[in-house]
């Protein structure tokens, strides 16, 4: 059986096979080291630790946006590593919502390996549930096939892409950080405050219910449709504010059956960086 979205902590129990491969991602953007400290203290049995700086991000420059995608060769020998094949099936999760594992589930299927699901209500969902913990790193066997990807680049978008189509009304930006971040009224992270002009604001919390888990896939339907009006799905663009957080509206869209968003994986932090790109406050 395949998982290509979300999976429960019962599917996990009945389906898991030996050579599933879990991945823990949590992870705290004001504290880097604090999701490797947590995972030490306990985590799935046999779950890997990866961390967003290290191991799903690649080097910032002057150019790019605070979490760029890694070097292809780099990540692909590290899936390698991590005992990820063709076929495995991939589990990801975190502490918060899916907010940091869908980075992962989204960088997966970008590389073109569809079978990667997201752990529903993550480990706090699991540790309600007084399911087994171990302690330690657990170091994987590499895989005996090396990962080769198949890229799918129509998944991403570019920063010239973005300029492009922000103002077409053909075309829907959706930025997925908080209301206060969007507005301009706060920005914690980043150097400028404010978003891409002709963008919609939905915070990627909304896509839970007060439980942690996703909302159901009709009620998902309902709300994007409503935002997307008349937009197609493919003509959706999807960002926050460094590529990692808006891929939960991407896995969103997909449990909803609206398939074809795209990712702007720079996002705020890379539009910033050149002066002469518009910027829009208290919208």
């Amino acid at each position: 059986m395949i998982f290509p979205h979300l999976i429960t902590n019962s599917q996990l129990a009945e389906f898991r096979k030996p050579d599933w491969v879990i991945i823990d991602c949590r992870f705290d953007l004001s504290k880097p080291d604090w999701g490797f400290l947590n995972y030490q203290e306990g985590h799935l049995p046999d779950a890997i630790y990866a961390h967003l700086d290290q191991d799903l991000s690649g080097k910032v420059t002057q150019r790019t946006g605070r979490h760029p995608l890694p070097d292809p060769d780099i990540f692909s020998n590290k899936l390698t590593a991590w005992g990820i094949q063709k076929d495995t099936q991939v589990v990801v999760y975190d502490t918060t919502g899916g907010s940091f594992a869908v980075r992962l589930w989204w960088m997966m299927r970008y590389y073109g390996h569809s079978q990667v699901a997201l752990l529903d209500g993550g480990f706090p969902m699991w540790l309600r549930e007084n399911r087994a913990i171990q302690i330690g790193v657990y170091h994987p066997n590499p895989a005996s096939i090396p990962f080769v990807p198949s890229f799918h680049r129509e998944m991403l978008v570019s920063a010239d892409e973005v300029e492009k189509i922000h103002q077409n009304p053909l075309y829907l930006l959706i930025d997925a950080r908080s209301s206060q971040r969007f507005s301009g009224e706060l920005e914690p992270i980043d150097s400028v405050a404010g978003h891409i002009p002709g963008a919609l604001n939905r915070f990627h919390v909304k896509n839970l219910t007060h439980e942690g888990v996703f909302k159901s896939p009709s009620i998902l339907q309902i709300e994007f449709t409503r935002l997307l009006k008349n937009t197609p799905p493919e003509n959706v663009v999807v960002y926050c504010g460094s590529g990692v957080t808006s891929c939960h509206h991407l896995l969103a869209m997909e449990i909803a059956g609206l398939k074809g968003a795209r990712l702007f994986a720079g996002s705020w932090s890379e539009w910033i960086r050149d002066l002469n790109r518009p910027i829009a406050v208290n919208a």
